[in-house]
């Protein structure tokens, strides 16, 4: 089984961890993993996207280009990203940013809004592993009993005060 993911947004809302992270993940399960992380020129503000594969055969190629389950945490991501999700993928949509809906009919279409979560529950910054732990539950792409695991793996040693944040981050999407 191949699973194709594609998390865009802007640069500064965590679009490349959230992908790592799932990458992290795939390898813990002895999957053939690929990330390829794509940014503009600017540290934050700037465009940002990452392409994971999570497969159990090898890859062939890390672009993305029509995935199965697209995470769009801005309203420019979602306009240029929409149409390439395949017929029957799954659009995960944060709705603090983003006030359209998903148009097409094809796709399931779910809408959390990860950036007030985050703000309400005291996670700012972490918007992205709330739509990111909802996208899991919902696509069941990765099991949930690794998340912890995965984490520890992600977070170096001098950031181990993130390790809580961000699981609680993801839970709060889980059970969203």
């Amino acid at each position: 089984m191949t699973t194709q993911i594609l998390i865009a947004g802007f640069g500064g809302q965590g679009i490349l961890f959230s992908g790592k992270f799932l990458a992290y993940e795939g390898l813990l399960e002895n999957r053939e993993v690929s990330w390829l992380p794509s940014y503009g020129p600017e540290m934050r503000g700037g465009t940002a996207n990452c392409s994971i594969i999570l497969s159990d055969t090898p890859i062939g190629s890390p672009i993305v280009s029509n995935p199965d389950i697209f995470i769009a945490m801005n309203l420019p991501s979602l306009d240029k990203y929409e149409r390439e999700t395949i017929s029957g993928g799954q659009i995960f949509v944060d709705s603090s940013l983003i006030s359209r809906e998903v148009e097409r009919k094809d796709v399931k279409a779910f809408y959390i809004p990860a950036t007030k979560l985050a703000s309400d529950e005291g996670l700012t910054g972490l918007a992205n592993m709330i739509i990111l732990g909802h996208a899991i539950k919902k696509s069941g792409v990765i099991p949930y009993e690794n998340l912890e695991t995965a984490m520890k793996k992600l977070i170096p040693a001098k950031k181990q005060h993130l390790f809580e944040p961000n699981m609680n981050a993801i839970n709060l999407g889980y059970n969203y």
